[in-house]
């Protein structure tokens, strides 16, 4: 029971004293809720948001903890002996790559006469699939030649044919149906105008035939005859420009 007997001011400063306790304990309960229900409340004019926080993540992957996003292959190569094994196949990049097989009168060739050299190409197990085309032959790189006026290079005569069949045998009828002829002319200069596709993995092989020739009355510069060409040798080499689909 208050004390009656009192000074006014000092019961009234009694009441003030334990109003102001239970506003503090109010407020402090009501700051505490507010926190935990994520507000909080500071001297009762601006607001702070107090939340928890959380995140997430994701990768693209392939199922089994690796990477799931790369880039695909594109890879050919080639093999230049018939019957054009599995194991004969490897990839040169550079000139003058693999040497072809030329028949056995390929350094022996006289006016009218012709040599003959295949080559097989396809893409490699873990590539995609493409296309192929033929360029003009270059002199190959490293290799000495006896043609050192390119007399004999700008005589000789070109024709290649393909074909998807690796049985096919090349010779002169190469360039019979169901050969394609894909390029015919000038060594320097003959080119084939149409790609060859090729299926992705291996999928496809095609199978290119070159002819190399000695017109019997071959282009020569003027003053020249054609016992000049004796005893000239030329290493042409050919690319193969690939690009995938």
């Amino acid at each position: 029971m208050a004390d009656s007997t009192a000074p006014p001011r000092a019961r009234n400063h009694g009441r003030r004293a334990a109003d102001d306790t239970a506003r503090r304990s109010r407020r402090r309960n009501r700051v505490l809720a507010l926190a935990a229900g994520g507000v909080l409340v500071i001297g009762g004019a601006g607001y702070t948001l107090a939340s928890w926080t959380d995140t997430e993540w994701v990768f693209g992957g392939d199922g089994s903890g690796g990477p799931g996003v790369g880039t695909s292959g594109f890879q050919v190569e080639q093999n230049v002996t018939a019957p054009f094994t599995a194991a004969g196949f490897t990839s040169d990049e550079t000139n003058p790559g693999q040497a072809l097989r030329f028949t056995v009168d390929a350094l022996a060739l006289s006016p009218g006469t012709a040599t003959y050299a295949p080559v097989a190409l396809r893409t490699t197990a873990d590539s995609i699939a493409g296309d192929l085309v033929l360029r003009p032959a270059v002199p190959a790189a490293g290799v000495a030649v006896t043609d050192a006026d390119d007399v004999l290079w700008n005589a000789l005569q070109v024709r290649v044919a393909a074909i998807t069949d690796t049985t096919a045998v090349c010779d002169a009828t190469a360039f019979d149906v169901p050969w394609t002829s894909v390029a015919s002319g000038p060594l320097g200069t003959a080119a084939a105008t149409v790609a060859r596709p090729l299926a992705a993995a291996g999928g496809s092989t095609q199978v290119y035939c070159f002819e190399v020739s000695l017109p019997e009355s071959p282009t020569l510069p003027a003053g020249t005859t054609v016992d000049a060409l004796q005893g000239r040798t030329v290493a042409p080499a050919w690319q193969f420009a690939a690009e995938s689909d």
